[in-house]
Parts: C-alpha cells; sequence; structure tokens
C-alpha cells in the first residue's frame, strides 16, 4: 500500500511539474513602404531572428487565397519580408487579422472620405485664423504631435517600437479622433457641408468625422482580438504580429488586457 501510494505521489509531482509552452506574441510596429531605415530586407532579417511560427498581417482574408498565400504581388515592407521568410521557411505560415472588409466598411458608413475632408477643413479654418483659441490650441498640438514620429520614424527599428513611441501614437491619435471631435461638434461649419454616400445618403462631416473616431476604436480592438483567437487557437507558438507602428500602443494595450491570466507573453523583437 505504502509502495502504492509512494508511486501515485511521484507521478502527481511528475505530471504537475510538466507545464504547458508559453505562446509568444511579438508585435512588430512597421512602415508600409520602403525606406533607407526600414525596407523588405531589414524586416525580414527582424523575422529571421525571431524565427516565428506565424507571422499575422494587417490585411483581411481578401488578400489571401485558401491556403493562406497572397492572392497579388505587392511591394509592401510587410508582403515582401513574410513572402521571402516563408520561402525559406516552408512550415511557418501567414495569417490575416485585418477588420474583414475594412476600407468598404468606412466607405459605405462614410466615415471616409469625410475623414479627410474634415481635417482639411479644420486645417483651413486655423490657417486665416477662423478658430477660436482653444480650437487653435487643439489644432496646433494635433499637428506638433506628428512632428516627433516623424523623426523617429526615420530612424533604426527599434526607435519605432518601444514603449516612448507608443505613448507619443497613443497621445497622437487621442487628439486626432477625441480632441478634434471638440471642434467638429461645436462648430457649424462640420454641420452644413455634406458627403453623398454610395448609397446616395447625404452624411455631414460632423457625423463622418464622428464615425471615423469610433472606427478607430472598433477597428483595433477587433484587430486584437482575432489576434487572440489565432494565438489560442496555435498554444506554444511564436506568433509575430505586423502593423503600422501608428497602431502598435492600441494593439498592445487591448492585447496585454487579453492575455491577462493566460499562458502567453508579449515580448519586443529585440528581446
Amino acid at each position: 500500500m505504502n509502495k502504492t501510494i509512494l508511486i501515485f505521489l511521484i507521478l502527481i509531482t511528475i505530471f504537475s511539474c510538466k507545464t504547458e509552452e508559453s505562446t509568444e506574441i511579438i508585435v512588430i510596429g512597421t512602415l508600409h513602404k520602403p525606406e533607407s531605415n526600414f525596407n523588405s530586407e531589414i524586416l525580414f532579417n527582424i523575422l529571421e531572428d525571431v524565427q516565428p511560427d506565424f507571422i499575422l498581417e494587417e490585411l483581411d482574408s481578401s488578400f489571401f487565397t485558401s491556403d493562406f498565400r497572397h492572392k497579388n504581388v505587392s511591394n509592401s515592407n510587410e508582403r515582401m519580408a513574410s513572402e521571402k521568410y516563408i520561402e525559406n521557411y516552408p512550415t511557418a505560415k501567414l495569417r490575416p487579422y485585418e477588420f474583414e472588409g475594412r476600407n468598404e466598411y468606412r466607405i459605405n458608413i462614410g466615415s471616409r472620405p469625410t475623414d479627410g475632408l474634415t481635417t482639411k477643413l479644420i486645417d483651413s479654418l486655423n490657417k486665416v485664423d477662423l478658430l477660436s483659441d482653444t480650437e487653435a490650441k487643439i489644432h496646433n498640438k494635433y499637428k506638433a504631435l506628428l512632428e516627433p514620429l516623424i523623426v523617429l520614424a526615420s530612424k533604426s527599428p527599434k526607435n519605432f517600437n518601444n514603449p516612448s513611441t507608443d505613448s507619443i501614437c497613443s497621445e497622437r491619435q487621442y487628439y486626432q479622433y477625441n480632441m478634434l471631435t471638440r471642434i467638429t461638434n461645436k462648430r457649424d461649419e462640420f454641420a452644413t457641408r455634406f458627403h453623398t454616400k454610395p448609397n446616395g445618403e447625404k452624411i455631414s462631416y460632423r457625423d463622418g468625422y464622428q464615425l471615423a473616431s469610433d472606427f478607430w476604436d472598433l477597428r483595433n480592438q477587433t484587430m486584437a482580438k482575432n489576434i487572440m483567437r489565432i494565438s489560442e487557437q496555435n498554444q506554444g507558438k511564436k506568433i509575430v504580429v505586423l502593423c503600422g507602428f501608428m497602431h502598435r500602443y492600441y494593439i498592445l494595450s487591448e492585447l496585454r488586457k487579453l492575455t491577462e491570466g493566460k499562458n502567453i507573453i508579449i515580448k519586443e523583437f529585440y528581446e
């Protein structure tokens, strides 16, 4: 009896020591178009160092074949680097994680092109001093926040993949989608100018811009949920997420909430 109990206790100890391998998520902020400081070869070298099992791209399923190969040729850094990585490491897999039908959705609801038309109108009002002091301060801050990001984006990838840059991106996007609405929701110019949607309905710049603001949250939250779904389906794998670096702060923030209490580690590519 004592021997049986001893064996049973040993087996319990052995099995309790066997822990499930952690899933790793590495979110890499990118520049979509080739630049001297960041191009497909630089990104490929990063991927080769990280050695991911999965590469998740900021694309929806319409860009992929049924076996998750790219349908069309593209000169984007992400597409070229991931293609090369898959060619060299054929066991690795590509997956989309973008909000499905992103561009069509924005056009259909009227948030595009009213988002761009609205920011152009704010800019023109500011240039001729028609904004109030408070409104001008908001718009000037919004524009100023882009300057350090342009500088950082001209440096090595680590410079736009770190908490400090994420913080600037977060503040800049907050100004774009939350602070600028304090101008658009107050001034009549944005309620009396309209865009016609594909279905023939008219939408004001004010309403269209609010929809663009709402979609920024919806899109990033949806992308984070898609990343989580793929990660949970592939326990113990190393997963690289490629995203425009202005999205990185939001995706990481959502992933930290979604991975709480789970056997998932979020890392930087240079760790």
